[in-house]
C-alpha cells in the first residue's frame, strides 16, 4: 500500500483516503458458504459514451472486443504490487492479437486527472492508493463505463453461467453509483484486529470476546512489558477499520446507515458510539498503545507488530502480503472477529467483511470493450486463483479457491469469515466521503488516542463535521438502505 506522509494533524492529500489504497488491498472472499477466491476529478463530459469501433460478438467474445483492438491498463502499484493484471493482460494480448500499454504507479490521480480532463484516459483502471481518483465524481459526469454489460457477459469458466452469477453479490452492490452500476470490486477485504497466535499461545493469552475482556487482557500485556496495541499514528483512519465495525455491530446495522446517510444527530444519539468511543479513550488514559505510535507509517507500526513491540493491530487482510518481508516464519499471523459490547444488536463473531480494490473502465477510453474484458479475464477462475497465489490476497470470484492451500492469515481470515456466516459489516461512509472520515475524523482519532481529545468531544465534533458535509452542495450524496 501506498501512503501519504502527512502527520496526524495535517490532513493533506497524503490521507486523502487511505481506506480506497486499503480497501484497495483487499483480500478476502465470501460465501456460499465457502470463502470466495481472492476480490478524479474529471473535466466536465457528457453522459454520452464514446461508441469504440467493436469487433462481431460471439459466444468466446461476448462483448464484442475488436481483434488487434490495443488496451491501456494503469495499475495502482501498491501491497498488491501489479504482476496479477500482467499476467491478465497477457491473455488479452493473446486472445486479441493486441498490444497492451500497462502503467505500474502509486499516482493514479496525479497522472489521470487531466487525462480523463483532457478526453483521452486509459481503457481500465485500478482506482486505489493515497492518490486516487474520485470515482464518485466521475460517475456523476458520465466518465465511468456502465459496467452492466459486463455482468450479464457469459463468464470465463463457463459460458452458461454470466460473470453476475460467479461473484458475490455485495460486490454488485458495492459498485453502484445510485442505480448505475460502475465500479468493479474486485478483492474481497476482511477487516479486524490482527495478532500473532503464536505470540497469544506463548505467553497463554486468548484473544478477547468483549471490550471488558479487551481492557483486561491489555493490563495483563503491559505487565508482561508488551505494548498491547500499536496503529499507524500518521494514518490514524485505521484505527476506523476497527472503531466504525465495532459501533455497527453493538448498535446494529440500522443506526450505522444513520451514519452513512449523514443523517442529523446519528452520531450524537447512538449509544454505541458512546461505548466504543469511550472504550478508545480507556485505553489511551492507560497507556495502552506502543509509545510513539502516532508518529508511525502504516509500515513502520506493521514492522513493530511484526517484531513484537505490540500485541494488537488494527488492520485489513492485506497486510500479510503488505508485511511479508518483517514476518517471522512461525508468526501465525491471524485475525479476530468484532467485540461485544453491551446490548449488541448483532451476535458474537460478526466481522467486516466487504468488496475492495476498485477497478473501472473509461466510457471515453478509446477502447472500453477491452477494458470490460481484460475484468472478465481476471474474473477467471484462473486469474483469481494466481492473484491468490501472487498476493496472498482473494477475490470477489465465489468458491475460486476452493481446495488451495491458504497462507495463515489468509486461513485465520477463511476460519472468522466462516464462523460470520451472514453477519458480515459492510460500511459506506469512507468509500463516499473519504475527505470527511481520513482527513477530518481521521485527525480527531489521531487526538483520541493520544489523550488530547476526550470522548465525547470526539462524538460532538465527529457529528459537527457530518454535519458540514450534509450541508455542503458541492460533495454528491448518496444514500443506502441495507
Amino acid at each position: 500500500m501506498s501512503m501519504g506522509s502527512t502527520s496526524a494533524h495535517n490532513e493533506g492529500v497524503g490521507r486523502r483516503n487511505l481506506i480506497k489504497r486499503s480497501a484497495a488491498l483487499g483480500l478476502l472472499t465470501i460465501p456460499t458458504m465457502s470463502f470466495l477466491s481472492a476480490c478524479a476529478t474529471g473535466g466536465g463530459g457528457t453522459d454520452k459514451e464514446t461508441k469504440a469501433p467493436g469487433g462481431e460478438k460471439s459466444e468466446k467474445n461476448p462483448l464484442g472486443v475488436k481483434q488487434g483492438a490495443p488496451l491501456e491498463a494503469f495499475i495502482f502499484k501498491g501491497g498488491l504490487g501489479d504482476q496479477y493484471a500482467k499476467d491478465a493482460e497477457a491473455d488479452y494480448k493473446a486472445t486479441y492479437g493486441a498490444e497492451v500499454k500497462h502503467t505500474g504507479t502509486q499516482q493514479v490521480g496525479p497522472k489521470l486527472t487531466p487525462r480523463f480532463a483532457g478526453g483521452n484516459p486509459p481503457d481500465v483502471i485500478d482506482n486505489s492508493g493515497a492518490d486516487h481518483l474520485n470515482m464518485n465524481q466521475l460517475s456523476t459526469q458520465g466518465q465511468l463505463q456502465d459496467l452492466t454489460v459486463l455482468l450479464d457477459a457469459a463468464s470465463m469458466d463457463d459460458p452458461a453461467k454470466k460473470v453476475r452469477d460467479t461473484i458475490h453479490p455485495s460486490t454488485i452492490e458495492k459498485g453502484k453509483h445510485g442505480d448505475k452500476f460502475d465500479v468493479l470490486y474486485y478483492a474481497f477485504t476482511i477487516y479486524g484486529t490482527w495478532y500473532s497466535q503464536k505470540l497469544l499461545d506463548d505467553k497463554g493469552w486468548a484473544y478477547p470476546k468483549s471490550l471488558d475482556e479487551m481492557v483486561k487482557l491489555c493490563g495483563e500485556i503491559k505487565k508482561a512489558g508488551i505494548a498491547p496495541w500499536t496503529y499507524p499514528g500518521k494514518y490514524p483512519y485505521y484505527v476506523h477499520f476497527n472503531l466504525f465495525a465495532q459501533i455497527a455491530k453493538i448498535g446494529g446495522m440500522e443506526k450505522w446507515i444513520a451514519i452513512d446517510n449523514l443523517e442529523p444527530n446519528a452520531w450524537t444519539s447512538n449509544d454505541a458510539v458512546k461505548e466504543v468511543v469511550e472504550h478508545y479513550e480507556e485505553l489511551a488514559a492507560k497507556k495502552y498503545f506502543l509509545e510513539g505510535s502516532q508518529g508511525l507509517t502504516h509500515i513502520q507500526s506493521q514492522t513493530a507488530w511484526n517484531k513484537g513491540k505490540a500485541v494488537f493491530l488494527p488492520n485489513g487482510s492485506w497486510v500479510e502480503n503488505e508485511s511479508a518481508p518483517t514476518t517471522p516464519k512461525d508468526f501465525g499471523m491471524a485475525v479476530g472477529a468484532l467485540f461485544d459490547g453491551t446490548g449488541d444488536k448483532m451476535p458474537h463473531g460478526t466481522l467486516r467483511g466487504e468488496p475492495s480494490e476498485p477497478y473501472i473502465v473509461a466510457s471515453k477510453g478509446k477502447n472500453p470493450a477491452g477494458g470490460m474484458e481484460l475484468l472478465r479475464i481476471m474474473l477467471s477462475k484462473k486469474h483469481a486463483q494466481n492473484f491468490a497465489t501472487k498476493v496472498k490476497s482473494l477475490t470477489c470470484v465465489m468458491d475460486a479457491t476452493e481446495g488451495m492451500a491458504l497462507s495463515p492469515g489468509l486461513a485465520s481470515a477463511s476460519k472468522v469469515f466462516g464462523e460470520a456466516g451472514d453477519n458480515l459489516i459492510s460500511l459506506q461512509l469512507q468509500e463516499w466521503y473519504p475527505a470527511l472520515t481520513d482527513e477530518k475524523i481521521g485527525g480527531l482519532t489521531g487526538q483520541l488516542l493520544t489523550g488530547e481529545l476526550k470522548a465525547a468531544d470526539w462524538i460532538k465534533k465527529t457529528q459537527a463535521e457530518a454535519d458540514k458535509v450534509a450541508k455542503d452542495d458541492s460533495v454528491t450524496k448518496f444514500k443506502r438502505s441495507a
